[in-house]
């Protein structure tokens, strides 16, 4: 059984587009002259909150307040661009939101969340210690934990993949970074929905492993460390939906490295003129690496999210590669 229907998915875009419009999905003649591959860069560093999250939280929390069972808050842990989502959200249905992030989490994305009503609480090590602290603290509270997966997220993440399917369906491939999973779910699903053949191809950081480990055993696999600058992406413990999900539907999982992730980071800048985060980057690092083998075919990447650091891009420009 599908994630959702088509008709869960038309309600969940009538609930985005009061916060997101469509956004826009450009094929950049100065990547396809670079890679020699037709590339359609789908731009979701163009939603309010720089990543395809911004979609999630919005449908998350209405559907809480249609069931009536609105809770006192909500509280979430987060990297950034969840936790910017989940502020949202608890902001348009008028309750607060508690967002716990990783000690050095980026600075911009905590200056981010606390801008939209988030109260920011730093605590643990990465963001599965972050996890544990929130969990904790719900009850201390008596606050709704929202989880990273959840299927109403998913739904809302979702539409973006319906506006590119359906506006690029003769896409042969795409490619999309995994943190958490909702992003890649939700294009999967909706692929299999819509009946289309188009290849759909997980990214993760060489130093964050733990999907394409859990790809190759068949079954989650967590790693003890995910340290990657690309933060949206540093995850170290699968949950075995969103596991399932991508072990059934993604062609392959794709690991690119930090110094790849950076240096697509900077090629999106040159040929676009678009900042990229290191997840955002990640799924052009993946093409890239892949490029040999997508000969005379259109392939798809999904730059989410586009908020970086100005520290962390300075050193890109440079030619470096930050550190996690």
């Amino acid at each position: 059984m599908p994630l959702f229907t088509l008709d869960e998915l038309e309600q969940a875009t009538k609930i985005v587009r009061t916060l997101v419009p469509p956004t826009p999905a450009y094929a950049w003649p100065l990547l396809a002259k670079r890679t020699g591959v037709k590339i359609v860069v789908k731009h979701e560093n163009h939603t309010p909150t720089g990543a395809f999250k911004a979609r999630g939280g919005i449908v998350y929390a209405e559907a809480l307040r249609r069931s009536g069972q609105l809770p006192k808050g909500l509280i979430t842990a987060t990297r950034g661009n969840h936790g910017q989502s989940v502020a949202i959200g608890a902001a348009r249905v008028g309750i607060p939101a508690v967002i716990v992030v990783p000690k050095g989490n980026s600075v911009e994305k905590n200056a981010a969340m606390q801008a939209l009503g988030g109260e920011l609480i730093i605590a643990g090590k990465d963001y599965d210690e972050s996890r544990v602290i929130a969990t904790q603290l719900q009850q201390e509270r008596d606050y709704l934990f929202v989880p990273a997966f959840h299927r109403d997220l998913v739904i809302g993440v979702a539409t973006y993949a319906r506006e590119l399917l359906t506006s690029h369906p003769d896409l042969d491939t795409i490619y999309v970074p995994i943190g958490m999973g909702s992003g890649v779910c939700g294009l999967i699903t909706v692929r299999d929905l819509l009946g289309s053949k188009t290849n759909i191809v997980g990214v993760v950081a060489e130093n964050a492993p733990a999907f394409a480990l859990s790809m190759a055993a068949g079954k989650p696999t967590p790693t003890k460390t995910a340290n990657t600058f690309a933060d949206g992406m540093a995850c170290r413990e699968p949950q075995s939906e969103p596991f399932d999900i991508v072990f059934k539907g993604a062609a392959r999982i794709v690991s690119v490295s930090e110094d790849e992730i950076a240096e697509a980071s900077r090629i999106l800048y040159t040929d676009t003129h678009n900042l990229a985060e290191g997840a955002g980057a990640a799924s052009l690092a993946a093409l890239i690496k892949e490029k040999d083998q997508l000969g005379g075919k259109q392939a798809g990447v999904i730059l989410s999210g586009g908020n970086i650091d100005m520290s962390a891009f300075e050193q890109i420009l440079r030619g470096e590669t930050p550190k996690a």
